[in-house]
């Protein structure tokens, strides 16, 4: 935990530990990177975990970490987007473990390119997994938390490109958006059976991350074991997956059980609430609005609240560590 976070009161010291003993996840793509992360702390907490990948090699070799650190995994080895996936998900958790009651749908792929570069295979590859894959998924838990009857834990992956857009991400980012939407209306119709649905957007130095050419210095020094400069841990909000973990463990846990509907982001030393789309400003005209009245009124009670697109960071010239 961050010196600044102990500094406005918030301290590991005293705190109950949470446990998951008992409690069975699935982590979708899960065989590395912030999956793994999350994987391997669930399972650290006490949770029984069905891991799944595309790759079998890094599914196995992350029920192999698991089982070795004292914990419990097996692995499903699917491409997340079809149904199937999403019911054999669902039936190996019953079967392995008897039950279920943690699903974090973090599976994902990216295709950047920019609008008019971008083929339809492109587009439909990254929609297909993170969209129709998170909603695929979700049903199949939904409907199984549904029957038990016991509530339960759901956590999906958005991401800043969903919140802001960003450059080269048309797919990636709309996808994550509809993510969040998704998520904000199952937090309702799930309510009743006491099932909470949250989403995390965490920014983490991955694989992902060192393939940007701004980051990658920043990228190495991680894989250096070297301690990251503040702009990168606080502005940046980067720090490694371990920083992201711990979020979705809360989120997973009965200590989060009035907490639902939320997109939390998480990284480094930041963790952040983000709002919802509302209107910024409201102005209105008897009889309504003409195209010239409308542009009439755009500088005085609109231009100063209009938003700006795209995700804006500090430089890091200035904190990035010599090679």
């Amino acid at each position: 935990m961050s010196g600044q976070m102990k500094e406005q009161g918030v301290s590991e010291q005293g705190s109950e530990s949470i446990e998951l003993t008992g409690k069975v996840a699935i982590v979708t793509g899960s065989g590395q990177g912030l999956g793994l992360a999350y994987a391997k702390a669930l399972a650290q907490a006490g949770a029984k975990v069905v891991v799944n990948d595309v790759d079998g090699a890094a599914a196995e070799r992350a029920v192999k970490a698991i089982t070795e650190a004292g914990g419990t995994a097996v692995a499903v080895v699917a491409p997340v987007g079809p149904t199937s996936t999403a019911d054999l998900l669902v039936q190996t958790a019953v079967e392995e473990f008897g039950r279920l009651d943690v699903l974090v749908a973090n599976a994902g792929v990216i295709r950047d390119r920019v609008l008019w570069k971008m083929e339809d295979a492109d587009f439909d590859v990254v929609v297909a997994t993170h969209l129709r894959g998170t909603f695929t998924t979700v049903r199949a838990a939904a409907t199984r938390l549904r029957e038990q009857g016991e509530g339960g834990r759901i956590v999906v992956v958005g991401s800043p490109a969903g919140q802001h857009g960003n450059f080269g991400q048309t797919s990636y980012a709309a996808a994550k958006a509809g993510v969040v939407a998704m998520a904000r209306t199952w937090s309702l119709e799930l309510a009743r059976a006491q099932v909470t649905v949250n989403v995390v957007i965490p920014t983490a130095i991955t694989a992902m991350t060192a393939t940007i050419p701004v980051y990658r210095e920043v990228a190495e020094a991680y894989e250096r074991g070297e301690t990251l400069p503040r702009v990168v841990r606080q502005e940046h909000a980067l720090g490694g997956p371990e920083d992201v973990a711990p979020l979705v463990v809360w989120l997973a846990s009965d200590r989060s059980a009035d907490v639902t509907g939320q997109a939390i982001g998480v990284g480094g030393d930041k963790l952040s609430l983000y709002s919802y789309s509302e209107e910024l400003a409201v102005t209105y005209r008897e009889g309504g609005w003409s195209a010239e009245a409308i542009a009439e009124a755009w500088p005085t009670a609109f231009a100063p609240s209009a938003q700006t697109s795209g995700i804006t960071l500090p430089p890091l010239d200035a904190g990035v560590p010599a090679q």
